[in-house]
């Protein structure tokens, strides 16, 4: 079974490295004077975000594989999350420069504050998160209407979804991000956080950090029910659900329930997300409806 089609490796490294395990979002100033008007965001899910609450026509300028919406293709790039054209940045005249606190090195922020610059650094560690940060741009921008309704809307969402998995019977899942190392996602990730909301018991949740890497004998151990992988970086390459076709002792391979997801919206903490936690959740509640 195949989810939508693949659009680059490197954005879904950008996500295992965004949620920070462990507390909440670091607190932002709030915003002085007038909203911002001329906006360069620093990672992929951030021009998501100021799309979605409005800001869109204020963006000046992003960094590399700002593909969502399709407007953010055609904004001027400055670099992409670890290193920044400073001369480029400084071009498009931001009045604002949103960061991402684990994403962008600590250096490349420090430096462009100290070129004078505004920057509020931003950090989703936990699924609301998002919504409320959509919210926090929208004050920033002066987009308190468009970027409120999205906040809400995203709220309901998750909302809608922890409902139908709360009572349900808990079904085991893996969650493969890369093949070669096996990577997975821990519970403290968004992605562990969207696979609870579901339902779903993830077989490595527990472990440390955010994204470890784990051999193939644990996976065959644990007998998951279910199987999600990050489908190849190019389309027509060969399918990572493959590789585990052998492996009928795993129940998910006997059942054939090993589905490939896209990395291009499920390990952006943006507002596509949303969707695509909604077809975790289909998947599960399909499992969950196919065996005792």
């Amino acid at each position: 079974m195949r989810l939508p089609a693949a659009r680059g490796a490197l954005v879904a490294l950008l996500g295992l490295l965004s949620g920070a395990a462990g507390g909440a979002a670091p607190a932002p100033p709030g915003p002085p004077g007038a909203p911002a008007t001329r906006i360069v965001t620093l990672a992929p899910h951030l021009a998501e975000m100021a799309y979605a609450a409005g800001a869109g026509d204020r963006l000046v300028g992003t960094v590399a594989f700002s593909d969502a919406p399709a407007a953010a293709r055609a904004l001027p790039r400055v670099g992409d999350a670890f290193r920044v054209d400073y001369e480029q940045v400084l071009a498009l005249r931001p009045d604002l420069v949103l960061g991402w606190t684990s994403g962008n090195p600590a250096p490349v922020l420090a430096r462009l504050r100290g070129l004078g610059l505004r920057v509020v650094d931003l950090e989703p560690a936990t699924l609301d998160d998002i919504g409320r940060q959509i919210a926090l741009i929208g004050q920033l921008a002066g987009t308190p209407g468009p970027s409120g309704e999205a906040a809400r809307e995203w709220a309901a969402g998750l909302a809608a979804l922890r409902a139908r998995g709360r009572d349900a019977r808990p079904v085991t899942v893996f969650y493969q991000v890369a093949a070669q190392p096996l990577v997975t996602v821990t519970d403290a990730h968004f992605l562990g956080q969207a696979l609870r909301l579901c339902g779903g018991r993830n077989i490595f949740g527990g472990l440390p950090g955010l994204a470890p890497v784990v051999d193939r004998e644990a996976v065959i151990a644990a007998r998951p029910e279910v199987m999600f992988v990050s489908l190849p970086a190019s389309p027509g390459g060969p399918s990572p659900a493959d590789a585990w076709r052998q492996w009928r002792d795993i129940p998910a391979v006997a059942g054939n329930r090993i589905l490939e997801v896209d990395p291009a919206v499920m390990s952006i903490p943006g507002p596509r997300l949303l969707g695509g936690i909604g077809r975790l959740c289909d998947a599960i509640d399909g499992v969950r409806g196919s065996t005792p």
